[in-house]
């Protein structure tokens, strides 16, 4: 197996907030590891720590408990982020600067001589689509355009590991298909992909390996194609003419329903269950519209383990309340 760039282990972060000092666990006993040539998926719900465990990677904020190496080098490393680039949540660019000015300072900072960080921002300005505003203040750029600007300036030291933190954010559908291309590229050129989103249909595109953070732990890690499971059939099955007396049978049966308009949406589990609910929409003349049959997705998995399974608040850890703020759960200024 390939060597691991990142390996995690037994990693915790703890608050004190408030006047109380009052203890907040945002990260518990975390453990994953990311291999060379991955594109490794980081989930979870708002309030689960991926940000919080991000910025302890980075050495923007230091662990309570645990270790983690980067390129085998224990966090926090100077050295070993010479070879990381890092798109935070909300990159703040200086509003001062232009995309270009702010890329090249970021090159500068990465150990990249005048010429070659001259050279090097315009190539990545360009890569991101942002090489047209270049020269344009930062206050005058877009969300979407300050996002592809940060993307810029993880890419402009030719980094070995990228860490994005919802690199997607921000962008329109044709934005976020250029960076799925982009962070497709970067693997085929060896770059290994750390990033953390909320828009799972991206993350199954691209993934090799996926951990999921519920409230501070991990609940799922592994392979994505492993992970997801395929003896599992769900079949979508869209009825009109279907009458509220119908729609309860279909419940008391087990299905997931709703309405659009005149239409019953249905989720069913299992060959037998569908076979018998077309039959009984024959008996009753209602119209089948559409039946599609569709293994478990991610989206599935990850409702299942980090939204259904919610510890309820007397399985809650002390200290812990469930309006916790997010990943956010950190001091200010952090």
């Amino acid at each position: 197996m390939a060597d691991a760039l990142i390996q995690v282990q037994g990693l915790e972060k703890t608050f004190r907030q408030g006047l109380l000092m009052r203890q907040i666990d945002a990260v518990r006993s975390v453990s994953f590891e990311v291999h060379r040539g991955d594109i490794f998926g980081f989930l979870g719900p708002n309030g689960a720590g991926k940000t919080t465990t991000i910025k302890m990677l980075t050495g923007l904020i230091r662990p309570s408990a645990g270790r983690a190496n980067v390129f085998g080098i224990p966090i926090p490393s100077a050295k070993a982020m010479k070879k990381v680039g890092f798109l935070p949540e909300n990159p703040y660019i200086y509003p001062y600067l232009t995309p270009k000015e702010f890329v090249q300072m970021c090159g500068r900072l990465s150990g990249l001589g005048g010429k070659a960080a001259r050279d090097r921002t315009m190539q990545s300005l360009d890569r991101v689509g942002i090489l047209y505003a270049a020269d344009r203040p930062a206050r005058k750029l877009s969300k979407g355009m300050l996002q592809r600007t940060g993307l810029a300036a993880a890419l402009v030291g030719d980094p070995e590991l990228m860490i994005l933190d919802e690199p997607m954010s921000g962008l329109d559908p044709v934005g976020r298909k250029e960076v799925r291309d982009l962070i497709l590229d970067e693997r085929k050129n060896g770059r290994t992909i750390f990033f953390s989103t909320h828009i799972l249909s991206d993350v199954e595109t691209l993934c090799d390996h996926v951990t999921i953070l519920r409230e501070g732990r991990v609940v799922v890690s592994g392979k994505l194609d492993e992970l997801l499971r395929s003896e599992v059939q769900l079949t979508d099955v869209v009825l009109t003419g279907a009458g509220e007396e119908f729609e309860k049978t279909c419940e008391k049966a087990g299905h997931e329903t709703h309405r659009v308009q005149e239409r019953l949406h249905l989720e069913v589990k299992g060959a037998d269950a569908v076979q018998l609910l077309i039959r009984e929409a024959v008996e009753h003349d209602i119209q089948i519209v559409h039946v599609h049959t569709r293994s478990e997705t991610l989206e599935d998995l990850f409702v299942r383990e980090a939204i259904e399974h919610e510890a309820s608040p007397k399985d809650a850890p002390p200290g812990k309340s469930e309006s916790d703020p997010d990943d956010s759960t950190r001091p200010p200024g952090e």
